[in-house]
């Protein structure tokens, strides 16, 4: 298939239209109608393949993600780091610079499909929800107890001069570089899915830079990357939440055997939790959209507010606006800094020790920021419709960034505070990450209402891991599927659901057996070895991104259209639609 201008002139310079087809092969019949043949079945061996190694050999298994952490990850720590900045910095170009940012993701004058208020909505839950229960409180304890500051000496841990700095890094994690991260992909595909009409899925991204070479076997490789990436990624949040899920209901008084002698999840409860939460979500990705996870973000959204009323009320109270004011300008001050640092072993004991917490803290969230990024930024990509480039980026790294910052503030500063004053009797820093919220919620209340919040905290816990795989099974099949998003509702619904179901257990084996093998730590070694190739992806859509709006930029000084039939075509019609 040829391209189709998009003004049969060029401009005097040179200049021709964008590319406006990337023909994708999809099966027309049998199992994969409707999907890419090569995409589709190679994902499903990469995974099954990587599911059977470590369920048939867990030992060989153990000792080589043993081995990858003490070298690959070591070796690329300073890619994943200088990579991040980038990607922040080009999102930050793209949405200050006039001549880009008024850019829209659509057709001229064509209005965003959703209210501001409703894309915020859905910006918060699409990809912090899962995380800001486990680390909420687990992650500012955490650098309470140990980061840079005190490795160093300038502080001593678990005192009140080192907050300041716990939150430092606390937000740093957290801010703009998971959500510029996120923003970038869901900006590249989008930027030529709404004004180009390409397919709407990876490939896309990088046909400014490589043009139809992304509709054979590079396209191919995009995709299939992004699909494994987006597994690994998803299977570290549900790994967590699992965590976190069987915790609450040991403090729920299911039992003693949900709990193992180390104090995380057993063998037996990692499976029942998985059999209910991935089958639930399974079963809301069949559903379709609207009618799954529509309802399900909704109940997010009222618990987790009325989650934070909590802490704001009965907790650090007005204590935590000072801390969330002060964190926010401590952070925006040291950031510059803190995105490009890098540590690196000198064998020294305080060399070493910064060194290894950059790779347990910072490598590992850059890393699954970045394999999260095709989930994330595609979903943002589908509701973000008619926005300009400035209010796209911007709503994107902004809002969530200010959300998660005060869930930190909030639920971590009444943990930090209950901790100081000793009212928690030593239990809050003894309590393993996946069950410090419920320690927490046992220190402010008697045992009566914290069961109560508890509950509260597993049901919340329970909507996000299924609207979170839920999402991520529906991306992947319209990654496998050419960009083609229809559910079970026509006449490929058949064949989608039984690719649904298969991605719905392939997640569940994925996580299962990684945290019976190694716990949460095999799983996260495996996603941030299996975001490495994406990770390149990624730099090349920054570099994508930005030769397509500097070309259209010229485009539309020289005159040359800069939207492709389609797109303008389509706006007619609507035009046309609302004015009878």
């Amino acid at each position: 298939m040829t391209q189709t201008p998009a003004n049969a002139a060029a401009s005097k310079d040179g200049m021709e239209p964008p590319l406006c087809e990337l023909p994708i092969t999809i099966a027309d019949g049998g199992f994969y109608h409707g999907f890419n043949k090569l995409v589709s079945v190679s994902s499903k061996v990469i995974v099954s393949a990587l599911i059977l190694w470590t369920i048939l050999f867990p030992v060989q298994a153990g000792e080589t993600l043993a081995e990858a952490n003490a070298t690959l990850i070591r070796e690329f720590a300073g890619w994943y780091v200088y990579l991040v900045a980038f990607v922040m910095l080009v999102a930050l170009v793209l949405a200050l610079l006039p001549q880009s940012g008024s850019l829209r993701l659509g057709a001229p004058g064509e209005e965003p499909e959703f209210s501001r208020f409703s894309w915020f909505a859905m910006l918060f839950g699409a990809g912090i929800g899962v995380g800001m229960l486990t680390y909420s409180t687990g992650e500012p304890l955490a650098h309470f107890a140990a980061n840079p500051d005190t490795i160093r000496g300038v502080v001593d841990p678990v005192t009140a001069e080192t907050v300041s700095s716990a939150y430092r890094y606390t937000f740093l994690h957290w801010g703009f570089a998971a959500w510029a991260t996120y923003a970038l992909v869901g900006l590249a595909v989008g930027y030529v899915a709404y004004r180009r009409g390409l397919p709407l899925t990876i490939r896309s991204s990088l046909a400014p830079l490589f043009g139809l070479r992304m509709s054979g076997f590079w396209g191919h490789l995009v995709d299939l990357v992004a699909v494994v990436a987006t597994v690994l990624g998803v299977a570290v949040t549900m790994s967590f939440g699992v965590e976190q899920f069987v915790a609450g209901l040991n403090r729920l008084g299911m039992g003693d055997w949900l709990l193992n002698d180390a104090g995380t999840a057993s063998a037996a409860a990692i499976v029942i939790a998985l059999v209910v939460l991935v089958g639930a979500s399974t079963l809301s990705a069949i559903s379709g959209v609207g009618r799954g996870i529509k309802w399900l973000s909704n109940l997010n959204m009222a618990l987790s507010v009325l989650l934070l009323a909590v802490f704001l009320l009965f907790g650090i109270g007005l204590g935590g606006i000072t801390l969330l004011l002060t964190s926010i300008e401590n952070y925006l001050l040291s950031l510059p800094a803190d995105a490009l640092t890098l540590y690196t072993a000198d064998g020294t004991q305080t060399g070493d020790a910064l060194a290894q917490w950059q790779l347990d803290w910072s490598v590992f969230y850059w890393a699954w920021w970045i394999a999260f990024a095709p989930f994330v930024g595609m979903f943002i990509a589908r509701v973000s419709r008619g926005r300009t480039i400035r209010e796209y980026v911007l709503g994107v790294v902004l809002v969530p960034s200010l959300m998660c910052f005060i869930w930190m503030a909030l639920a971590g500063g009444t943990s930090i505070e209950l901790v100081l004053d000793g009212s928690d009797g030593g239990a809050i820093m003894a309590a393993n990450i996946s069950d410090q919220l419920y320690a927490t919620l046992d220190a402010m209340f008697d045992s009566g209402i914290a069961a109560v919040l508890s509950g509260l905290v597993v049901v919340l816990l329970t909507t996000y891991l299924i609207t979170s795989a839920d999402s991520a099974i529906l991306i992947v099949n319209t990654i496998n599927g050419a960009g083609n998003d229809t559910g079970g509702d026509n006449e490929k619904g058949a064949e989608r659901r039984h690719h649904i179901l298969f991605w719905g257990a392939a997640i569940a084996l994925v996580v299962g057996s990684m945290l019976i093998l190694g716990g949460t730590d095999a799983i996260q070694i495996t996603m941030i070895l299996g975001a490495l190739p994406f990770s390149l992806v990624v730099a090349l859509m920054a570099v994508s991104i930005l030769k397509a709006v500097i070309f259209d930029v010229r485009r539309k000084r020289d005159g040359v259209e800069t939207h492709c039939p389609v797109i303008l075509a389509d706006a007619a019609a609507k035009a046309d639609g609302n004015a009878t």
